[in-house]
């Protein structure tokens, strides 16, 4: 299945659905092809838990506690 950019920012849900029944869809931007959908298999899916993992401990790195003000006055100027 071949779509455009402007059908697939139209339609993207229908689009979708074509992918979860198995087809790939190209999307084509001025006629040249620019992505494509596809279905993805279990085999896809990552081994692992993608998922939040909880509280981080980060180690003590002897770096003062800086408040929000302190944090924006430090990095004004610096093209943050």
């Amino acid at each position: 299945m071949e779509t455009t950019a402007r059908e697939f920012n139209q339609r993207s849900s229908q689009i979708l659905a074509a992918a979860a029944r198995g087809e790939t869809v190209t999307v084509t931007k001025n006629g040249v092809a620019v992505a494509r959908v596809v279905p993805i298999s279990e085999d896809d899916v990552p081994p692992y838990p993608t998922e939040p993992m909880g509280e981080i401990d980060l180690p003590d790195l002897g770096l003062p506690d800086l408040g929000d003000d302190e944090i924006e006055e430090t990095l004004r100027g610096t093209g943050s």
